[in-house]
């Protein structure tokens, strides 16, 4: 099939960018690459269609992923009717904080920088304490989306104490480096332009404000006009359930926030721990950020059952106004969750077609030296973006790059710190991204219009990332 196997993502996330219908798109993608599996029978191919969605669920970590965006969605409705949310912005705002826009952005920023246990929590976090600064200010959804997405897969890489840092080394003892492992890690991770860039370039963005492109226009927009969103956009969240306002007398405390947030990150470390039975670097993401979710939308529900003797010994919500809240918010993330599926799916069909492999089989070792750190960036890039997964770029890469590396006297750390940047590009910027799509979940946030505004910046920092492994190759 050789080129034939590159079509079925770059037809879905180019009729996604055009036509604005990410679910169709993702469809049409999908059923395309079914097709060529099955010898180009579109009838057997739409056949295969309902088998790949299907054996999403046949994986548990796919299974859990999709669980945790529902659960998101119970726990985004509880915090918000409680009044925690509104309490939360009183007591931050008394302290002076996110009472500007240099200081709503930054403190997006931070918050993303301190969650890196899992890139999935650090983007519901920033979503969580940023989006009420936001809307506050007139600042677009768009905007917190990129912060969203800013600080959580680059963070969560080059701060690697957690399920990232566990899964690169494991596949750097799969070339048989073991001794030296940890070290290799540590020394590619200075040389991971791109993460070092879209950190940087988020807090250079967050101190001037400075934009451009669909991102200023954004801006413009919600400054002049006061929509958060563009007109006819369709956010991954309800606005019914982002919007949602406390109940009657709710005694709006910082803490009916604070409390359920605390206990989903402090979970995080139990179920990274619990799952890599002591070591946290050896721990299942998937499941710790289920785990976490799930006990966090439980405490959030006893909590706020508990008597409130400033209400009269009522409690603020009944375990039964509690349980219809949860389904409520469930059912304003069904289309994320849809969305989550079809990624997944045509992943999978993208590597059955072993588009990875096709890709790499590319590379020419008698391609002159200094190109090849470079080239390596691309080829990651672009395998990311297609696929959406910086993991299994990783895992397509890492094998290719790193013996290449061996037998040309090219130093290991810049060939793995470029895997890992054309691996982090396509978590970051690909509309077909659990990452990206979980960001614009967590900023109630149109997911084209994310993908839109945030790939110039995307594309910049890949640009000057190019130019600097080009340096670097020249410099050997």
């Amino acid at each position: 099939m050789d080129g034939l196997v590159l079509l079925p993502p770059i037809v879905a996330i180019g009729l996604a960018l055009w036509t604005r219908q990410v679910y169709l798109s993702l469809l049409v993608g999908l059923w395309l690459g079914t097709t060529l599996l099955e010898g180009g029978h579109p009838l057997l191919g739409l056949r295969r269609l309902g088998d790949e969605l299907v054996a999403v669920f046949a994986d548990a970590g796919n299974t859990r992923v999709v669980m945790f965006c529902l659960l998101v969605g119970g726990l985004i409705a509880l915090v918000q009717a409680s009044g925690g949310v509104q309490g939360f912005i009183a007591w931050a705002q008394r302290r002076g904080w996110g009472t500007s826009r240099r200081g709503a952005e930054l403190l997006a920023w931070l918050v993303g920088l301190v969650i890196f246990v899992e890139s999935s929590i650090t983007s519901l976090v920033v979503g969580a304490v940023g989006r009420p600064f936001f809307d506050r200010l007139r600042l677009p959804r768009e905007k917190l989306a990129f912060y969203c997405d800013a600080t959580s897969a680059p963070v969560c890489m080059m701060i690697p104490l957690n399920g990232w840092g566990a899964y690169v080394l494991g596949l750097l003892a799969a070339q048989g480096i073991s001794d030296g492992a940890v070290r290799l890690l540590a020394e590619g991770l200075l040389y991971n332009v791109f993460s070092w860039l879209t950190i940087l370039f988020a807090l250079l963005v967050a101190w001037t404000g400075w934009g451009f492109g669909p991102m200023r226009a954004a801006e413009r927009r919600a400054a002049t006009t006061g929509q958060l969103l563009r007109p006819d956009a369709q956010p991954l969240v309800a606005e019914e359930i982002a919007g949602l306002k406390p109940v009657e007398d709710a005694p709006c405390r910082a803490s009916d926030f604070l409390i359920p947030l605390g206990v989903m990150v402090g979970m995080i470390f139990v179920g990274l721990w619990v799952t890599g039975e002591g070591n946290l670097m050896a721990g299942s993401g998937s499941t710790a950020v289920f785990w976490a979710v799930a006990t966090a939308v439980a405490v959030a529900m006893a909590l706020y059952a508990l008597p409130r003797p400033l209400r009269g010994g009522r409690p603020v919500l009944s375990l039964a106004r509690s349980t219809t809240l949860v389904l409520r918010g469930m059912s304003g993330l069904v289309g994320v969750t849809v969305l989550v599926v079809l990624a997944f799916a045509l992943g999978q069909v993208s590597r059955a077609l072993e588009m990875g492999p096709y890709l790499v089989g590319l590379i020419d070792p008698n391609w002159p030296v200094w190109w090849l750190p470079a080239l390596v960036f691309l080829v990651g890039c672009f395998v990311s973006f297609t696929l959406g997964s910086s993991w299994t770029t990783f895992a397509i890469l890492i094998p290719v790059a790193l013996p290449l590396a061996e037998g040309l006297g090219l130093p290991l750390p810049l060939m793995l710190g470029a895997v890992l940047s054309g691996g982090i590009f396509g978590d970051y910027a690909s509309p077909l991204s659990d990452t990206t799509i979980i960001s614009s979940m967590a900023a109630a946030c149109d997911h084209i219009d994310h993908v839109n505004t945030q790939l110039p910046y995307a594309l910049l920092l890949a640009g000057v990332s190019l130019v600097v492994y080009l340096g670097l190759g020249l410099a050997l």
